[in-house]
């Protein structure tokens, strides 16, 4: 079946251009003002987060300076040994006084490290946040220009592909990774600073923060193995552009097949054995329900015997 074409009039033509060009304009508008809205939410936190917990960590490692330095007890007892000494006119015993030799534990160090760390990267993403909020209002008080609307469209076209070349969305999401990383070791520095307090309370930190690193691992894992994950986060979105999922799928898929073979043969196993153990029971109810037939008889032989007996 052949269908008749029929040509639009030069007005009518002209009129499905301009219509056309204003909806193109006005959806490259709404993807632009998406775009600076999403980031600029996603700074706003990152702004507000850091700052919270900067203001945490620093109280942490005031509370940990102590450590640093030597006890002063233990400086005060020394003056004091020297003071009877001299009061006894015991002038050699002072001269044979031994002089602080204290030094922090190699673990002690080990813990600020860590803290200390934790600090840093907070510090260093609030700053990213600052430039990060700066580069998006550069962008968009320039993002149009002045000129005919060809040279305006050709600018904001440029300006958007810079965002491409310059892996833009790469680098602000690295902000939330940073405080994200710095969350952790903020977790380890508190878990091994309790550890030698109070284990008790240590094993609270320790096993909330592998939880969360545990969860975590996995929806960034889940977000690589299937992209129509709704639990995308910045580290995800990371790995993505280093093409790190492929490597991943390379080894998912083995292990799929390894762990289904691995579930098969355990469904197995584990119907066989709740075959034999339904089977055990059943004999073993027909066998007591047998006993007590015969308890039963037995009772009644009994009862008979002694009815007879008595009468």
């Amino acid at each position: 079946m052949f269908f008749k074409t029929r040509q639009l009039p030069r007005r009518e033509t002209r009129t499905i251009v301009l219509v056309s060009g204003r909806c193109t304009k006005e959806s490259q508008k709404n993807m632009m003002d998406e775009f600076l809205e999403r980031y600029t939410s996603d700074m706003d936190i990152v702004l507000v987060f850091s700052g919270l917990f900067s203001a945490v960590s620093t109280s942490f490692i005031v509370a940990m300076q102590s450590n640093l330095s030597p006890n002063p007890i233990d400086t005060t007892n020394t003056l004091i040994a020297q003071l009877v000494q001299i009061g006894l006119g015991n002038l050699a015993a002072v001269s044979t006084v031994p002089a602080s030799t204290w030094s922090p534990s190699t673990m002690t160090l080990r813990i600020q490290m860590i803290a200390y760390t934790s600090l840093s990267m907070s510090l260093l993403a609030a700053f990213g946040a600052v430039l990060g909020k700066q580069w998006l209002g550069y962008y968009k008080s320039n993002r149009y220009g002045s000129g005919s609307q060809e040279e305006r469209g050709k600018r904001r076209q440029e300006k958007f592909d810079g965002l491409i070349t310059w892996y833009f969305d790469a680098v602000v999401q690295s902000f939330p990774v940073l405080l994200q990383i710095s969350l952790l070791l903020f977790g380890v520095a508190l878990g091994a600073n309790l550890w030698y307090v109070q284990p008790s309370i240590a094993w609270v930190v320790i096993s909330t923060t592998v939880f969360g690193f545990l969860f975590y691992s996995l929806i960034v894992m889940a977000c690589l193995i299937s992209p129509s994950c709704p639990f995308q986060t910045p580290t995800s979105t990371i790995l993505l552009m280093l093409r790190i999922d492929k490597v991943l799928l390379l080894i998912y898929k083995p292990a799929s097949r390894f762990c289904e073979k691995l579930a098969t043969s355990v469904h197995s196993v584990l119907q066989r054995l709740f075959g034999t153990l339904r089977s055990g029971w059943m004999q073993l109810s027909e066998a007591l329900a047998g006993c007590v037939q015969c308890g039963r008889r037995i009772h009644t032989t009994l009862s008979s015997a002694l009815i007879s007996r008595i009468s």
